[in-house]
């Protein structure tokens, strides 16, 4: 053990370990909860010290030599070196500050190995080095709004995909008609296709709406410091850390208007976790009506064949259970959750800072997760879906709605009576209907299912 000292006392610290005494007491402070900080976010705030590391060494405010470990150092946390080193758990309290001085503090111990020091010696400084003309409240939205674009871009591409595939469906299933289905009770026709078209158009407005968001979230609030004043930082640094940040990270971020604003209000998470949500709605609606589709496959609705993926029962021989439609509705449920979260997070800002800035960062980003996992669980799942087409054509063919279109030519009232007869005689509605309309089954059906009948074999 090495023992440091902040302000409050001695603490002792193991020896390998790269963090400092601030680290430390949060790790006493704040149990673990099991969340990890997601590994985009500890990128990004590498990005971010490396961004200060670098400007502060343009314009002198640090010494080359100083500026050239830190850049290393960070580049090191960036790539996943250090990241194990990060350890203040995710819901800490104190808006992020334990975590910003974790991150410092393993920059500043891993910089000064570099300049041949021990950790703990701080020939780098974690506040005077580090931290140079930062706060927790600029660089904790900024790395958290980074890793959001960043994850963001990823949805986006998983959704588009999964798009694809349905639209694949909607071609292949576009002549197998079956009864719809309102209130889950038989309705009129329908055929397969349409149904996963429908889909398919949901997902679609979903991949448009996720795709404009980004431009919503690009700008930060780096160099406001601690309220978005600018307070204790250089004018020079406060007007270019952001284009550094950009140039160094990749990452088109931008520097907000208002950095008052940008530091205090957190409702752009809100903005975007919304539309999570929409997208958890739909994938939750589509996995439950993949499943209802497939569902039996002797004793259900039966009109899709579910791909058998693993065994679905450890006393049920022969048994397959739909499990990447629950896997999916699971995730969805999961992120309906964090928008609760997050939404109450971000209304329980005060004045000029919102302290539960890591809940909110912390769930947005691990939603983005959940619903990219779900969408590319559904992506390879959907493909090896097939089609029942004869339990889609016997559940059309006894299905009492598909009589419907008759009631043009014959009325409500005298279709209905049909209807009536069949149940008292216990007889086939098709029969009364031929025998009513003087018609032969086969032109009935022919009549009734138009353009679909060949596809259904009459």
């Amino acid at each position: 053990m090495r023992v440091e000292n902040d302000g409050l006392g001695n603490i002792e610290i193991p020896e390998e370990a790269y963090w400092g005494a601030h680290t430390q007491r949060a790790l006493k402070n704040f149990h673990n909860t099991g969340e990890k900080l997601d590994k985009e976010f500890i990128r990004a705030y590498g990005y971010v010290k490396k961004a200060a590391a670098s400007l502060n060494g343009k314009l002198g405010f640090l010494s080359r030599e100083k500026s050239d470990a830190i850049c290393k150092a960070c580049d090191e946390l960036i790539n996943g070196a250090l990241s194990g080193q990060i350890v203040v758990d995710p819901l800490s309290g104190g808006a992020g500050t334990s975590i910003n001085m974790n991150i410092n503090e393993v920059i500043a111990n891993r910089a000064t190995e570099i300049l041949g020091g021990k950790k703990g010696e701080y020939l780098v400084h974690p506040l005077d080095d580090v931290n140079k003309f930062q706060s927790t409240n600029d660089t904790f939205p900024t790395a958290g709004k980074m890793a959001v674009i960043v994850l963001l871009k990823e949805l986006v591409s998983t959704v588009e995909r999964l798009q694809a595939v349905l639209q694949e469906k909607e071609k292949e299933f576009w002549s197998v008609m079956k009864p719809g289905r309102t209130q889950l009770m038989d309705a009129v026709p329908i055929s397969l296709g349409q149904e996963f078209g429908a889909m398919a158009e949901a997902i679609s407005r979903d991949r448009w709406r996720l795709y404009k968001v980004e431009e919503r979230i690009r700008t930060v609030n780096l160099g406001g410091t601690a309220i978005g004043t600018g307070i204790a930082a250089d004018k020079r640094f406060v007007l270019s850390i952001v284009n550094e940040l950009r140039n160094i990270s990749g990452i088109r971020v931008a520097k907000a208007e208002n950095l008052i604003d940008a530091t205090q209000n957190m409702d752009v998470f809100a903005e975007i976790h919304g539309l999570l949500k929409s997208l958890a709605t739909n994938l939750l609606k589509i996995s439950n009506d993949i499943r209802l589709l497939g569902s039996g496959p002797n004793a259900g609705f039966g009109e899709l064949e579910l791909p058998k993926v693993q065994a679905g029962s450890s006393i049920m021989p022969g048994k397959i259970n739909p499990v990447v439609p629950e896997y999916s509705i699971q995730m969805a449920i999961s992120v309906l959750a964090h928008d609760v979260a997050v939404n109450f997070a971000v209304s329980s800002g005060n004045l000029e800072l919102n302290p539960f800035v890591p809940l909110i960062v912390h769930y947005t980003l691990k939603s983005l997760r959940f619903l990219a996992n779900a969408a590319k669980s559904l992506e390879r799942y959907i493909p090896e879906i097939k089609a029942n087409k004869d339990k889609a054509q016997e559940n059309l063919l006894k299905s009492e709605t598909v009589f419907t279109p008759m009631i043009t030519a014959y009325g409500y009232e005298r279709v209905q009576k049909w209807i009536k007869r069949s149940h008292e005689e216990r007889k086939d509605i098709w029969e009364i209907a031929a025998e009513e309309t003087e018609t032969k089954i086969s032109e009935l059906k022919a009549k009734l299912l138009g353009k679909h009948s060949t596809g259904l074999g009459l």
